[in-house]
């Protein structure tokens, strides 16, 4: 139980929706504050937000005006702007033309064109009759504008930093496979790019399997563009089994033109050209168009394992289809701030550099991340946006959080994590039948061990607390009703 301060929360320019809010007079629920005292971080770098969905008063916080950085939550402002804009049916689309002796490829930002995909596309057009390709593979990259790269850290070759692209092929991502054969250590490579070159010089060890970075260090994994090599020559423990690394290696007309060569080659097809990045002439002949899969499935990709590149491609689309091609990262978050603005959320505060939450200078206020999860509800597209998130203890980035707990199964919550961030918000149907909007965010340099603070959060959130009775230190009118 916690207390309830005697004002309603005062000077939220978020939202009209959340000006029933109460704060908590002591900060935080006990077992929420509990692990973060042990850990040093004080109240003043937490913030949350609890009101059932769909209300308009009632409800409890804590710091919800401070600006913090919400890291991947940030993605539920992006994939809810898209489904109310675009609508859940929208389909990202890739042009084939056909130029004289060249064969141009249109890109317009589909997140989710993969191998398989561009092995529809070139399927597509040997079954309308094209054999040779005698000319060049023209790109056109022209739907997004110039892009800073947004990397986050020193990983040049992770592919959580590549940059977007109009034509962005399955990430850019080459998947190297190592696999324990007898006294050796295999390494395959898919897709089999043309030209790449792979030194294995792995010895086979005993001992334990570590993990993450630790696991790329110890293979001593060291890679170059151009010309495309890969090198592993550490140990590889047996008890590691079969792993396998995703890395963005190439540049990204290499990578599309040793991806279409390779597929072209594979279905009895003949290439004589080169690649460029360039456009169709007015004399271009539309061939084929590859759609995409639709945006309520992209939303769920994006939201459930927190991809950052494609809610990067997605932030952009909306820029290119709202304010027109080509697109800018200034473009979509002016769409953002006029649909916030006519849903009553004035968000002052809120800061989007590319849509992802990867990034050190976005920020968002707990009351603006809960009058967008209200507003959300409220919306034709609420199914396919509350679908998209993680379900606890279920899937996503929460399937090993809280299993066995009260929670689980019973919460759609997006995680977000930065060095110096984790949050949490989503829907909580708690004990009582009701369902929670909740948003809780940590900025401090220990919010990395913090996470059993956030499960407390929503273990908290699911017990359905109920406020004190009414005191005389109340204001009069003042609601001490949580919803």
């Amino acid at each position: 139980m916690i207390m309830v301060r005697s004002a309603l929360f005062k000077g939220l320019a978020a939202s009209v929706l959340l000006c029933g809010l109460a704060a908590a007079a002591e900060g935080l629920p006990s077992q929420v504050a509990k692990p973060l005292q042990q850990l040093g971080i004080p109240p003043g770098s937490v913030a949350f937000a609890v009101q059932e969905a769909g209300g308009t008063t009632g409800g409890l916080s804590h710091n919800v005006e401070r600006a913090f950085n919400p890291a991947s939550v940030m993605k539920l402002v992006t994939t809810y702007a898209a489904l109310e804009l675009l609508g859940p049916a929208y389909r990202w689309k890739t042009e084939a033309w056909v130029d004289g002796e060249h064969l141009v490829l249109k890109g317009k930002g589909d997140p989710k064109l993969n191998y398989e995909g561009i092995w529809t596309l070139l399927r597509a057009l040997r079954s309308r009759g094209l054999r040779e390709i005698r000319g060049d593979l023209i790109l056109d990259r022209t739907w997004f504008g110039e892009v800073p790269d947004g990397r986050i850290d020193n990983e040049a070759f992770r592919p959580y930093n590549v940059t977007p692209d109009a034509l962005l092929v399955n990430f850019r991502a080459v998947r190297f496979g190592f696999l324990p054969d007898g006294g050796r250590v295999r390494v395959f490579v898919e897709p089999a790019m043309p030209g790449l070159e792979v030194v294995n010089a792995l010895v086979v060890s005993e001992g334990a399997c570590p993990e993450g970075r630790a696991f790329r260090d110890m293979i001593q994994a060291s890679f170059r563009s151009r010309p495309a090599h890969a090198r592993f020559s550490g140990r590889y423990p047996l008890s590691c089994g079969e792993r396998d690394l995703n890395v963005a290696l190439h540049e990204p007309e290499d990578y599309v033109a040793g991806m279409i060569r390779h597929l072209w080659n594979e279905l009895g097809g003949t290439w004589h050209g080169m690649v460029r990045n360039g456009a169709a002439s007015p004399a271009a002949q539309l061939v084929y168009i590859h759609e995409s899969a639709p945006l309520a499935e992209i939303a769920r990709d994006i939201n459930k394992f927190s991809n950052n590149v494609m809610a990067r491609q997605l932030y952009l689309t909306l820029a290119a289809e709202r304010a027109g091609a080509p697109a800018q990262p200034q473009a979509a978050f002016r769409t953002i701030q006029d649909l916030l603005r006519s849903k009553g959320i004035a968000a002052p505060e809120l800061v989007i550099e590319n849509g992802s939450g990867l990034s050190r200078n976005e920020r968002a206020s707990a009351a603006t991340l809960l009058a967008l999860l209200q507003a959300a509800w409220r919306s034709p597209a609420m199914p396919e946006f509350v679908s998209s998130m993680p379900v606890v203890a279920v899937d996503g980035t929460m399937r090993k959080r809280l299993l066995g707990g009260a929670v689980a199964g019973q919460a759609h919550i997006k995680t977000g994590l930065l060095a110096d961030a984790r949050s949490v918000a989503g829907f909580v149907l708690d004990r009582n039948g009701r369902r929670q909007a909740v948003v809780m965010v940590i900025n401090h340099p220990r919010a990395g061990e913090a996470q059993a603070a956030l499960d407390a959060f929503l273990e908290w959130v699911y017990s359905g607390p109920t406020s004190p009775a009414p005191s005389t230190s109340r204001r009069p009118g003042a609601s001490p009703r949580r919803p």
